[in-house]
Order: structure tokens, then C-alpha cells, then sequence
């Protein structure tokens, strides 16, 4: 039998209606980027501006809140194709997956893409309760290159001079995302990821026109020259 107490009706009106106003900032996202007002909202859905305080009391609140909601459901692509693949020892297969997820979720919702990889802000200083939400994605990559190298079926190991201040940093980048591999390893992955992310900022923001039709195609090369950077085998 389900909760239908004055409470419990109240919290999922609240919770209906902040949804609303966020779905309403997306719109805007596409049509104005990260420009938000949150008097433009309230007009666009028949209200006093003061009526969204109740719900977001600054447009950072509100900015933050799309934040969240973009990390967290590119975290949730990278890690259902992750777990989608059955031969968990196909660590290709894996990594190739979690990028191709990560591309997709991009194409599909690019305004959300551009909010949190795109140019920052001004004004805006994102709270510590992004930070974990934004480590998804390269958490997902950084566990199957671990596993590879606990399975041995990586070469990412191999010998690299890295400066000592900067093999510290890579260390406790490590730790940050739960990897258990050496610092040659985080290097590459970081390298990987760096090169992941580029790509596919400048498909969406427009630096291969007039260069690369074949997207496609350039984005599974790039996987293919990512995996052999890694070092990552079939298991």
C-alpha cells in the first residue's frame, strides 16, 4: 500500500516540481547555454520568480543541480556499457564500449556535454558534491585498466620517466579513482581519457568541419590507437 500521507504527497509535489524546473533550464541550456536566469524560467512556466527560491535559491543552485544530473547520467552510460560486455576479461571490448557509451551520451544530449566540458561559467564555482559525481567516467576507464593489469593482460606498465613531483600527483589521482596500478599505468589512462574527451569536444563543437566528415569512423580509430597506447588485450 503506498505512502499517501500529507508529508509524503508534499515531497513528491516538491520533488515534481524542482524536476520541472529543471527540465524547463535544459531548454534554455539549448537555446542560451549556460546563460540561466532564473526569472526567464519561472516566466516560461507561468510563475513569480520568487516561487522558484523555494526550490533553487540561486541560479548556481540551480546550475548545480544540471551539473549533478549530467555527471550522474554519463556515469550511468559508462557503467551499463561497461557491465553490458559478459567476458569481463575482454578488456578491449570493455574499454571500447565505455567510450563508444560516453561519445553517444554527448550526441544526444549536447547542451548537457557543453555544461560540464564545456567553457566555464563565469561566476560559477561548482561545490565539493560534484567532485565524485564528475570521477565517473574516468573511474569506469581506470577500473578496466586495472583489472587488465591485475589480469596481466596489459603492457601500460612499461617503463616511463616521470618526474617525481608529478608521479606523486599521478598516485594520488590513482587513489581518487580506486585504481591499483602504477603511475606509468594512471599516465596512460589519464593520456587516453585526455584524448577520449578531446575528440569528442571538438566533434561537438564544431573543429573537425571541413576536415572530417567520416566521424564515425575517425572516433573507432581513435579507440583502436587508444587501446594499443594502453596496452590492452582481448584476456
Amino acid at each position: 500500500m503506498g505512502d499517501h500521507t500529507a508529508g509524503s504527497i508534499r515531497a513528491r509535489v516538491r520533488a515534481e516540481m524542482a524536476d520541472e524546473i529543471k527540465n524547463v533550464a535544459r531548454r534554455h541550456l539549448a537555446a542560451d547555454g549556460a546563460n540561466l536566469s532564473l526569472r526567464a524560467v519561472a516566466r516560461d512556466m507561468g510563475l513569480v520568480s520568487s516561487a522558484l527560491y523555494r526550490y533553487y535559491p540561486s541560479r548556481d543552485d540551480l546550475l548545480t543541480a544540471l551539473i549533478l544530473d549530467a555527471y550522474n547520467a554519463l556515469g550511468d552510460a559508462a557503467e551499463r556499457a561497461d557491465a553490458a560486455v559478459r567476458d569481463r576479461s575482454d578488456f578491449i571490448g570493455r574499454w571500447s564500449a565505455v567510450c563508444r557509451a560516453i561519445r553517444q551520451w554527448a550526441l544526444d544530449t549536447p547542451h548537457e556535454y557543453a555544461l560540464i566540458y564545456g567553457s566555464p561559467v563565469p561566476g560559477y564555482l561548482a561545490p565539493v558534491d560534484t567532485i565524485v559525481p564528475a570521477s565517473r567516467p574516468i573511474r569506469q576507464l581506470a577500473t578496466i585498466v586495472s583489472e587488465a593489469d591485475a589480469f596481466a593482460a596489459s603492457t601500460a606498465d612499461r617503463p616511463m620517466t616521470i618526474p617525481a613531483p608529478l608521479r606523486s600527483e599521478l598516485e594520488r589521482a590513482a587513489e581518487v579513482v580506486g585504481a591499483t596500478v602504477r603511475p606509468p599505468a594512471v599516465a596512460r589512462t589519464m593520456v587516453a581519457w585526455t584524448c577520449l574527451f578531446g575528440t569528442i569536444s571538438f566533434e561537438l563543437f564544431g573543429r573537425f568541419d571541413n576536415a572530417i566528415d567520416e566521424r564515425d569512423a575517425w572516433f573507432e580509430l581513435q579507440i583502436t590507437m587508444m587501446v594499443g597506447f594502453l596496452g590492452l588485450t582481448a584476456g
